[in-house]
């Protein structure tokens, strides 16, 4: 149930391996700017600025493509102005997205395009640095090790405080985070994903590696493009087009009934719900949400404020399970095998049927 809450966003957290401290719910800026033709005006968008730190928020992410470059001019007209107001701030941006057409070098993750990226942000946001700089995908033509090397330059330079990566294979970010802790490089200290109860599939790998390698789990899009405020049905879609069209399948419509009905019994929103379930995974830090108007920010801000019932978690689970690939369900019963009736680390002992009976020196 709901609970009184002060100011639920100044209980900050350390993002990952690192000693910077974020609020528990990020700002998310994708939809600052009308230029893709829905999101929020400007004075709207400064407005949910205010707002949020207002209820001490100080997490801000956004990236150089979103609204063509004008999310990041946006804030920057907002906080780079006042040096004192930006300092408490933690502004996150990223790189990879190519602005300009036919110009191969304007995009991507190689060393020629993060120079010149960084520099545009740095620009538009009226700063002389970036707080935490992610890696919006994985660029398959780029060597990782160009890219952490440039990116451990920029830091070095002063213009990036913290590095992070989105968007990334499991296995590339591993290699990744290994190559600059052999070099001496700067490691990432978070992982942006999409997590939300449609789509789990990260469980799989990304968030366990996240886990072992120290990253903070940031996701977006928790509410999978509004899916899960419940409000979209078949034919009735939004000015995002395929953004929610696409996902108003039999299967997630299911989920939404679920979650609708726990909402109801737990006197709540279907989004408040299903934001507080993603912030409460393992190996989440801070979660990611968008507003068009304050009063949908200060709804989400809320969430914060729900304690779920362990009932409520179980229906949840059992309605969103997700395949995962494989070794991912191999592994879920190694246990039997490996321990052979043992309890280890709060894992149930399970004798493993297979095996011979007796002292060791049976064999």
């Amino acid at each position: 149930m709901e609970k009184e809450t002060t100011v639920p966003l100044d209980h900050y957290v350390t993002l990952g391996r690192s000693g910077l401290r974020v609020s528990p719910l990020c700002l998310g800026a994708m939809t600052f700017g009308e230029d893709w033709g829905w999101g929020a005006s400007e004075a709207d968008s400064k407005a949910i600025i205010d707002r949020y730190l207002d209820l001490g928020g100080n997490f801000i992410d956004t990236a150089n493509l979103y609204t063509k470059g004008h999310s990041e001019a946006i804030i920057g007209d907002h906080l780079g102005r006042d040096s004192g107001r930006r300092d408490r701030v933690v502004i996150a941006t990223k790189f990879f997205g190519n602005l300009f057409r036919g110009d191969p070098n304007g995009g991507g993750a190689g060393r020629k395009a993060m120079m010149q990226q960084v520099e545009h942000s740095l620009r538009r946001l009226k700063t002389d640095y970036i707080d935490l700089y992610w890696m919006h995908a994985w660029d398959a033509h780029t060597p990782i090790d160009e890219t952490l090397r440039g990116l451990d330059d920029l830091v070095t330079s002063g213009k990036v405080r913290y590095v992070g990566v989105s968007d990334t294979p499991a296995w590339k970010v591993a290699q990744a985070q290994t190559l600059a802790e052999l070099r001496g490089w700067t490691r990432f200290v978070g992982l942006q994903i999409e997590y939300s109860l449609l789509e789990r599939t990260v469980e799989g790998e990304l968030i366990p590696m996240a886990q072992e390698l120290g990253l903070g789990v940031t996701p977006w899009s928790p509410l999978k493009s509004g899916v899960l405020t419940g409000k979209y049905r078949p034919g009735n879609g939004s000015d995002r087009g395929p953004w929610v069209d696409s996902n108003l399948t039999e299967r997630n419509l299911a989920v939404v009934d679920e979650l609708v009905s726990w909402a109801e019994r737990l006197e709540t929103t279907p989004a408040k719900l299903a934001i507080a379930w993603v912030q409460g995974r393992p190996g989440v830090t801070s979660t990611i949400l968008g507003a068009r108007r304050v009063s949908q920010l200060e709804e989400n801000v809320s969430a914060l404020d729900l304690e779920l019932p362990q009932d409520c978690l179980d229906a949840l689970d059992a309605a969103t399970t997700p395949t995962l690939p494989f070794p991912c369900g191999f592994l879920q019963g190694t246990a039997a095998f490996a321990g052979n009736g043992s309890t280890i680390n709060g894992t149930p002992g399970v004798v493993f049927p297979a095996s011979p009976e007796g002292d060791h020196d049976r064999y």
